[in-house]
């Protein structure tokens, strides 16, 4: 396995790896299914998914380059989910595009989805060790279980918080996890290491989630590509919703019953909802939820000493935290 210099490789040249790579290197057998992925792919994202993998990698003195297919399948496993979640929801877009539902149907959808996961598990089964497969599956069946756990917390008001974080560890969280972890196995880490970095991404994904939830209440249309306060009107259970419940009072818990449950004068605006969540404090006080995963995300890599890489994932976290202030002032 080549090793780098410190420092070699920046995370931008790491998208633009993870990207020259998708451009060139990404076919499957079923030509349908290909096109529906590539359309996915070509609505972008920030390839955190595969960063993490590359730069896990890279914090045991490995080229990132060597592991461009494994880092890609991670990116992969997400945009499978994706299109099965819009599939589910009944969504219209997907980061400013037509979901992939819209142009190909939901039966094709669907069966693009498990063409994308069984294509990726016989790739991974065929060219890496245990326990990579071991860790991937694990994964896939935890993102199925956090979907189901979501959508049985649907319209929930009394929803604990504890709950929710274990629906976004294992909906979200567990692939970044996993992405830190299989990176940091391929490259030979040791298992304190190895470990560090699976916290690194747990506490990363959590983190993320929260500020995803939080943009719903508090971002652009055009920065989402999706509705503002989508997940309201799906009904879904999010932590500023949950937050805002502690301090709100029962106005608001009744103004969301209401508007959940469908009940005559339950039509609130979703930005009147909005406006009511943040001023129960739901988004202050999500952006303290964010800060403290954040913050446990960077301790966990206190094993990595002062390799390079540990700057980078730390800028990661960072970013989180910057985003989180700015959003939570709505």
């Amino acid at each position: 396995m080549k090793r780098l210099q410190a420092g070699a490789q920046s995370d931008r040249d790491l998208y633009a790896l993870v990207e020259a790579f998708f451009r060139t290197s990404f076919s499957t057998d079923n030509v349908v299914i290909t096109e529906a992925v590539r359309r996915m792919l070509a609505a972008g994202g920030k390839r955190l998914r595969p960063r993490l993998l590359l730069l896990a990698a890279e914090a045991m003195g490995a080229d990132a380059r060597e592991h461009l297919p494994l880092a890609a399948y991670m990116e992969l496993i997400h945009v499978g989910t994706l299109i099965h979640d819009d599939v589910v929801d009944g969504a219209r877009t997907r980061r400013g595009v037509n979901a992939t539902a819209v142009d190909f149907g939901n039966r094709v959808s669907v069966l693009a989805g498990d063409y994308l996961f069984a294509w990726i598990f016989k790739n991974v089964t065929a060219n890496y060790a245990a326990p990579v497969p071991n860790l991937l599956a694990t994964t896939l069946a935890d993102i199925t279980d956090g979907e189901v756990l979501q959508h049985r917390a649907v319209g929930k008001l009394d929803l604990p918080l504890a709950d929710y974080v274990e629906i976004a560890i294992k909906k979200t969280a567990a692939l970044f996890a996993a992405s830190a972890e299989c990176g940091a196995i391929v490259a030979e880490g040791t298992p304190l290491r190895v470990n560090a970095l699976r916290d690194f991404g747990l506490y990363y994904g959590v983190a993320f989630q929260m500020l995803d939830d939080l943009l719903d209440f508090t971002a652009s249309e055009a920065e989402l590509g999706k509705p503002v306060g989508n997940d309201l009107r799906e009904h879904k259970m999010t932590i500023p919703v949950i937050l805002a419940l502690e301090n709100g009072g029962s106005s608001l818990r009744e103004a969301l019953a209401r508007f959940y449950e469908g009940a005559p004068g339950g039509n609130e605006p979703v930005a009147a909802l909005i406006a009511a969540v943040g001023e129960a404090g739901g988004f202050s006080r999500t952006r303290e939820s964010i800060m403290s995963y954040v913050e446990r995300a960077k301790a966990s890599l206190a094993p990595l000493g002062t390799a390079p890489a540990r700057a980078e994932l730390v800028a990661l976290a960072d970013a989180l935290a910057r985003d989180s202030a700015v959003r939570a002032r709505g």
